[in-house]
This record gives structure tokens, C-alpha cells and sequence, in this order.
């Protein structure tokens, strides 16, 4: 083989040697393009996940801060509710008892209630021994059917007319509008034990109270109706 043989030889050796490399490189170079996309698509689909659950995560807290406003919103409004009612109701108790004023002004009525408030705080107490007190302005009522009281308690209890004591302390007087937050009295007695330990409050305050009281859910269905709040 003569050198012009050897150097062709030698220079189609070359060609595929380099047509192999080129080749190669090729492969390399899609495979890492390939790698590189597939690595690439992971990493942006990881970040639209993560993206996601963010939204996801805000948007919880968004409805949940949604439903605690107005889980405090309607609060608010059934507390508004319930106040205006109460204000309401109230108003209607302050109007009874400005009312309950007119009651002692009527003498022979006053008189009659007065007797019958003491017997009935009588047989509430069932005691043969009373202390009783009134309003200084009351005294002279009081004093005047204390008799007739006892002697009606005797006859319905069936028992020896009762001892009664009318005490030097009195109720306070009535509301007066130059001390409205002073201590009043409407109007009736008080009677206890001798000993103190029972007492029965039978005053015109003291009745309204316990009728308001009893009545006010009907007092309440009355003014509202059936309402929820």
C-alpha cells in the first residue's frame, strides 16, 4: 500500500471518527435538553402546586374571617335587638310604677288595699307575734285598719288574733323628682317575725315586681311576638 493509499485511509478513519463524535454529541445534547425540559416542567409544575395550595390556604382563611364577621355582625344586631326590647319592657315597668303613685292618693281605696295587704302578709307569716312597717305618711291608714286586719286574720286562720307592732323605723317615703335615685316607696308594708327571720314584703314595689316577673314572658310574647334573635 503506497502513501497515498495510507493518508486516504487514514483521512476516512478521520471522517468517521468525527461523523461518530458528531453523533454522539448529539444524543448527549437532546438527551440533556430532554432532562432539562422534564426537569423543568417538575419544577414549574411544584411551583403552580405550591401556588395553589397558597390560594387555597388565603382562601380559607378569607371565608373563615368571612363567617366570623358576620357571626359578630349578628351578634351585634340580635344584642341591638334584645336591648331595645329590654329598653322597651322597662320603660313600660318605670310607666307602672309612676302609676302606682295615683293608688295612694285615693284614701278609702288606699285604705281598703292596706288592710288587705296586712292580712294577707298575716297568713303568709302565720306568726302570733308581728313587727310591721309602713311609710311615715301611711302611718295614720295603717294604725286605723290594724284592728280589722287582725280580727280578719283570726276569723280565716282560726287562731287568736295576732300581735302587731307597728316599728318607729319606716319605708322610705315616695319617688320625689328632686331625688329620683333615693330609696322610694309606692305604698304598702313589710311585716316580719320578731325575731327578724321571716320577712314578707307586701309592698306596692315589691307586687309590682313579682307580677312584671311572672307576667313577662306574656308581656314579652305580647310586645315581640315570636320573634327569633
Amino acid at each position: 500500500m503506497n502513501d497515498a493509499d495510507v493518508s486516504k485511509q487514514i483521512q476516512q478513519m478521520v471522517r468517521f471518527i468525527r461523523q461518530e463524535a458528531e453523533e454522539k454529541a448529539n444524543e448527549i445534547s437532546v438527551s440533556a435538553e430532554e432532562e432539562f425540559n422534564i426537569e423543568k416542567l417538575q419544577l414549574v409544575e411544584a411551583e403552580k402546586k405550591k401556588i395553589r395550595q397558597e390560594y387555597e390556604r388565603k382562601e380559607k382563611q378569607v371565608q373563615v374571617r368571612k363567617k366570623i364577621e358576620y357571626s359578630m355582625q349578628l351578634n351585634a344586631s340580635r344584642i341591638k335587638v334584645l336591648q331595645a326590647q329590654d329598653d322597651l319592657v322597662n320603660s313600660m315597668k318605670e310607666a307602672a310604677s309612676k302609676e302606682l303613685l295615683n293608688v295612694s292618693r285615693d284614701h278609702n281605696n288606699y285604705k281598703r288595699l292596706l288592710k288587705d295587704l296586712i292580712v294577707q302578709s298575716l297568713l303568709r307569716l302565720k306568726e302570733p307575734s308581728v313587727l310591721m312597717r309602713c311609710r311615715k305618711e301611711d302611718l295614720q291608714l295603717v294604725e286605723s285598719v290594724v284592728d280589722s286586719a287582725k280580727a280578719e286574720y283570726a276569723e280565716k286562720a282560726k287562731v287568736h288574733a295576732p300581735e302587731i307592732i307597728v316599728d318607729n323605723i319606716y319605708l322610705p317615703p315616695a319617688p320625689s323628682h328632686h331625688n329620683e335615685h333615693a330609696l322610694s316607696c309606692s305604698g304598702g308594708v313589710v311585716l316580719a317575725s320578731r325575731d327578724g327571720k321571716i320577712v314578707f314584703e307586701n309592698t306596692l314595689d315589691a307586687r309590682l315586681d313579682v307580677v312584671f316577673r311572672k307576667k313577662l314572658p306574656e308581656i314579652r310574647k305580647s310586645l315581640f311576638g315570636q320573634i327569633a334573635v
